[in-house]
């Protein structure tokens, strides 16, 4: 690095045709010596972007190259607070990458806002919940002004994306936080239960039920109902789970009067045929 730098014809801070500068690819593969040579210099941009719009800073930090980010940050021209060409902040690549250490850096820093959202109205703490980074979601609960059911532009809390994934970690953390509404539903009427149910996540299904608040009979988005979801994908564990409660309808129909039953019938599911018939499902007629 330090011989071809010396050379005239060599551009520090030349783009390749992924619009990736040298010290892009040194920040993202955690090489800190380079990374040190090339910042010392005046011609290179260290939050220069590239063209899917990631700054070296989130490379390193989406990787776990702490002691990259620790040298990025000393530098003058790195604002921790700016967001890039995707309206993300260098806190952002670090809770979306599951960078603790990086994350804790960042959040004793000045003017860092732990709680901004993003271009789609999401958090870090929504992009943490979301990619089930447990640590970084404790870090950020622990801040001052993070809102820990603060909906994004789609209606969707870190709960409901928490679920969605099957985060049972995350899950579980969320729901111990005051504030956090376990059933609230998201534009389209999608609530943590049906995401959960609709993915086959038995643990997220039980923790969600285990709250008084939450509407195991939910009917929405459609019309249809936690276990019309479950059916329709063969979750034999979820449908189970479901049965057992008592404000669960077997033979609730959608807005298209499908019931969960038509909707295993159609996809083959025997098992969950099975399950459905000894609690009164009744046997469609499907040509």
């Amino acid at each position: 690095m330090k011989v071809l730098l010396e050379q005239e014809e060599v551009n520090s801070d030349e783009l390749d045709s992924w619009g990736r500068t040298p010290i892009s690819y040194a920040a993202m593969r955690g090489h800190e010596g380079v990374v040190k040579i090339l910042i010392g210099r005046e011609d290179v941009n260290p939050q220069r972007p590239d063209k899917d719009g990631t700054i070296p800073f989130g490379h390193a930090a989406q990787r776990g190259h702490t002691e990259v980010v620790k040298i990025l940050l000393a530098h003058q021209d790195v604002d921790p607070d700016n967001p890039d060409t995707w309206d993300a902040t260098l806190l952002w690549h670090a809770a979306a990458g599951g960078d603790e250490r990086a994350a804790n850096i960042l959040l004793n820093g000045d003017d860092v806002n732990p709680d901004r959202p993003d271009g789609a109205g999401r958090t870090l703490l929504s992009h943490a919940a979301e990619n089930g980074h447990e640590g970084v979601v404790k870090i950020l609960l622990g801040c001052q002004g993070v809102d820990p059911d603060k909906p994004d532009n789609d209606g969707s809390t870190p709960l409901s994306h928490a679920a969605e994934n099957g985060h049972e970690g995350v899950v579980k953390i969320l729901l111990g936080c005051q504030g956090v509404d376990p059933d609230k539903s998201e534009y389209y009427g999608w609530t943590p239960l049906s995401l959960a149910a609709l993915k086959g996540s038995e643990g997220v299904v039980k923790m969600l039920l285990a709250r008084k608040e939450v509407n195991p009979d939910h009917s929405a988005p459609w019309g249809r109902t936690p276990l019309s979801w479950a059916a329709a994908y063969g979750h034999e564990g979820v449908v189970k789970i479901l049965l057992g409660r008592k404000e669960v309808s077997p033979n609730k129909p959608d807005e298209d009067n499908q019931t969960p039953l038509m909707y295993a019938v159609r996809n083959g599911h025997k098992k969950v045929i099975a399950l459905l018939q000894p609690h009164g499902a009744l046997t469609p007629n499907i040509t």
